[in-house]
């Protein structure tokens, strides 16, 4: 039995999906978001920021519907596991990355409202409803 950390986070993609495919034909999409915290520091009554950058790996068919819908700058609820991948360079040097392999995307309505198709496929191996958005307001 494996255990997997789940975590949920929300901030703006920094840039468009980007979807591929494998060999054996499974959709695989790469997004970046980047969560901003932002606190009064007691000391100084000043406002404080700070921004935390994730890179994401969707599978599937949530990949298709995520880079059918969503695009840089739209707000988005990401959540998954977290995931570390290593490699190494052709140098040698070992490489280490955190990854959130996500489980659900879908955008935040905090600041906009959507409207939620429903996606038919012949062959969904999900057994779920797959739903594609298109983000109007702001």
């Amino acid at each position: 039995m494996s255990s997997a950390t789940t975590t949920t986070i929300v901030g703006n993609l920094t840039r468009d999906p980007e979807i591929r495919y494998t060999r054996d034909g499974q959709a695989t999409t790469n997004l970046g978001v980047a969560a901003n915290r932002r606190w009064q520091n007691r000391e100084t009554n000043e406002w404080e920021e700070s921004t935390s950058f994730f890179d994401v790996v969707i599978w599937r068919d949530l990949a298709e519907n995520v880079a059918l819908s969503l695009t840089k700058g739209m707000r988005v609820i990401v959540t998954g596991r977290l995931e570390q991948r290593s490699w190494e360079t052709e140098e040698g040097d070992k490489r280490f990355k955190v990854e959130i392999v996500a489980d659900e995307v879908g955008p935040a309505l905090r600041f906009a409202t959507v409207d939620v198709h429903r996606v038919v496929r012949p062959s969904s191996d999900t057994g779920g409803e797959a739903g594609t958005v298109g983000e109007s307001g702001a």
